[in-house]
């Protein structure tokens, strides 16, 4: 499943349930997992990121095959479903762990968030609130977390249902 071809991005979009499910349902994403970014602590738990003291954002590990998607495509999925002028709040969830941001493992993939943060900002008068920086850190969530919506369909998302639906019709673009 983890090719050596295949490419990883971090995304924080809010609650990484919806966030995760998003995602997967995009072809050429080949794998997803939960956690959490560039925080201050080791090993933080659910409830300890929940406090908004450790630093860390709920973000999702997206490996992706560049074959079949780019990361130019991916990002413009991701701000199709976040509000990227809403500082520490995504839905009903609130707290710098719901905090938006694209953290990156490449130093070649920061041209193409700079173009396509550069895309989305014509569209705002006020200045994207998401962060790009360099992954520092991600730790994995805890087990329940993981396909959290495949396991609970019924569990709670802030995302529309109709934005999965949209993903899986999206046509991925190398």
């Amino acid at each position: 499943m983890n090719d050596a071809s295949n490419k990883d991005i971090y995304l924080a979009g809010g609650c990484f349930w919806g966030t995760e499910h998003y995602f997967k349902q995009i072809k050429g994403v080949v794998n997803t997992e939960v956690g959490f970014a560039n925080g201050h602590t080791e090993n933080p738990s659910y409830e300890e990121v929940y406090t908004d003291t450790t630093g860390f954002a709920e973000t999702v590990r997206v490996t992706y095959n560049p074959e079949v998607v780019s990361l130019e495509f991916l990002l413009q999925m991701y701000f199709k479903a976040i509000d990227p002028t809403s500082l520490n709040k995504q839905g009903h969830d609130e707290g710098t762990r719901y905090r938006t941001g694209i953290y990156y493992t490449h130093d070649e993939d920061l041209p193409i968030i700079e173009k396509v943060f550069a895309h989305v900002q014509k569209n705002f008068q006020q200045p994207l609130v998401v962060e790009k920086q360099p992954l520092e850190n991600f730790y994995a969530a805890e087990a329940y977390h993981q396909d959290y919506l495949e396991k609970n369909p019924t569990g709670y998302c802030h995302l529309p249902l109709s934005l999965f639906e949209f993903a899986r019709q999206s046509k991925a673009k190398k």
